[in-house]
């Protein structure tokens, strides 16, 4: 195996050196490993400059692969550097897309086996990058919920914040463009957009749950539920994947997505949320990185 630069959260606990972590004992015994705890966007920026051609191996959840792999897009880094993942946290939504274990020491193991793939990036206008799903509308408010949540439903937190918020928000007033196809003329209130080319989020709700990570398109989820019943049996429904098929969602795929809003609007990308905006663009860049993961079923 290849050296490899492991890059973990120093916020997650454990030694600084791993040297009490079962997954780093399992890479220890492949190879050459260099174990980095971070702080910020600084710290990750400066660690990688010094990954000499090594093999990236992030040691985190969805957030932390975020900030690699926007160092590394950011800095023209990312062509030739292959990003492994041992996940850890609550939602690991990229680690399920994926086939990625769950349990940190089989996903080491894994790791060590898997080859290399080849999977597309999603990047906005502003230069920010989409590993696994960016999403607009009722999502926000739900992963805001979940923040407190967590702490006693773990995961699950997620599901229980999306019925809470269901109940009593109406959506926005969106446009939403797919390629050259108006899915939403702004019209009319929009309960949820959902984008990625990663089936889950929230902590594995199947949000978009026909996407593939490297057919080089992103699929997109437009709700358009208004009355509380019809909210309530999207968020019942999205649990199960089963939303796209409701008469009040379309289902898309598309290369380019543009979202407006003239009041603003906010979004989740990978578990953070970001802006507010009254414009956004969300574009593929097909196979742009290189991830140790099996290959796809589909």
């Amino acid at each position: 195996m290849d050296p490899m630069l492991v890059i973990a959260n120093a916020g997650a606990g454990g030694s600084e050196d791993g040297e009490d972590d079962p997954a780093l004992a399992v890479l220890r015994e492949a190879g050459e490993v260099e174990v980095v705890a971070t702080e910020d966007t600084s710290d990750v920026e400066r660690v990688l400059a010094d990954r000499n051609g090594r093999t990236v191996v992030v040691l985190g959840g969805d957030g932390s692969l975020h900030a690699v792999v926007s160092v590394l897009y950011s800095r023209g880094w990312l062509d030739g550097t292959r990003v492994g993942l041992v996940p850890l946290g609550t939602g690991n939504d990229f680690a399920r897309g994926l086939g990625i274990p769950l349990d940190s020491t089989a996903a080491a193991r894994q790791l060590l086996s898997v080859p290399a793939r080849h999977i597309d990036l999603v990047v906005d206008d502003e230069g920010g990058v989409v590993v696994n799903a960016v999403h607009v509308g009722v999502g926000v408010d739900a992963a805001e919920e979940a923040t407190s949540l967590k702490p006693r439903f773990g995961r699950f937190g997620y599901v229980i914040g999306a019925v809470r918020t269901g109940l009593v928000t109406r959506g926005q007033y969106l446009r939403v463009e797919v390629d050259d196809d108006v899915v939403a003329d702004g019209s009319a209130r929009v309960l949820q957009v959902a984008i990625g080319n990663g089936r889950f989020a929230g902590g594995g709700v199947p949000l978009l749950p026909a996407a593939v990570a490297d057919d080089g398109h992103v699929d997109v989820i437009v709700s358009f539920a208004q009355s509380t019943v019809r909210r309530l049996a999207y968020a019942s429904r999205v649990r199960l994947g089963r939303h796209p098929d409701n008469h009040d969602v379309e289902a898309q795929r598309g290369r380019r997505v543009v979202v407006e809003a003239r009041e603003g609007f906010r979004w989740n990308v990978d578990g953070e949320v970001e802006g507010p905006a009254t414009r956004r663009e969300w574009t593929v860049q097909p196979h742009a990185w290189t991830v140790l993961a099996p290959p796809s079923d589909r």
